[in-house]
């Protein structure tokens, strides 16, 4: 069965997002050669990227036009099968892109036909709907060294109550700290 796991940049007072749509400039602070590495072990055990509609047209803007900087990060983000969850989406350009109009249908069937991991980056509305779901079974957030003060909260009211088992710790030396969770019945 596949695992599905929130992979998400917050600054300490939970932004994952600036005010606008994909203000993700805070991200630059913790990025670097620590943080690319953890990227492509990711990468790596992935076999499907799962984005909402916002998320997904900002990745596919940056990553099908990548600089070559980003080299095998891009390659991955790439050649992965995507879902990509929206009630509005018609069409989608990003090679290897399903659209779905049902994410807890969808996400539930594809967690049952496979072994890898699927990864859900941003996506603060689509994340919501698969925490009331009880779908992820790993939470994996990075917390940026920075107050943002504005933006949009990666975790909203609503969001029903889960019990969370701290995994692992892993501090960057950009001052960064990635915090792994897992529900406490998994």
């Amino acid at each position: 069965m596949r695992k599905l796991i929130m992979w998400n940049l917050i600054t300490l007072d939970g932004y994952f997002e600036g005010e606008k749509n994909w203000d993700l400039s805070f991200h630059g602070l913790v990025w670097g050669k620590e943080l690319e590495e953890l990227s492509l072990i990711q990468l790596r055990s992935a076999d499907y990227l799962v984005f909402g509609a916002t998320t997904y047209q900002g990745m596919a803007d940056y990553w099908t036009s990548a600089p070559e900087d980003e080299g095998e990060v891009a390659k991955f983000m790439n050649s992965l099968p995507k879902l990509v969850c929206s009630t509005t989406l018609q069409s989608a350009k990003w090679n290897k892109t399903t659209i779905t109009k049902d994410a807890v249908k969808e996400v539930t069937k594809l967690k049952n036909e496979g072994t890898g991991n699927m990864f859900v980056f941003g996506s603060g509305i689509l994340s919501a709907s698969l925490m009331k779901a009880n779908l992820f079974d790993e939470y994996r957030i990075c917390i940026t060294p920075i107050f943002l003060g504005k933006g949009k909260k990666l975790f909203q009211e609503g969001i029903p109550n889960i019990p969370l088992k701290l995994t692992e710790t892993n501090s960057l030396s950009s001052g960064a700290v990635i915090l792994r969770y897992t529900p406490e019945t998994n």
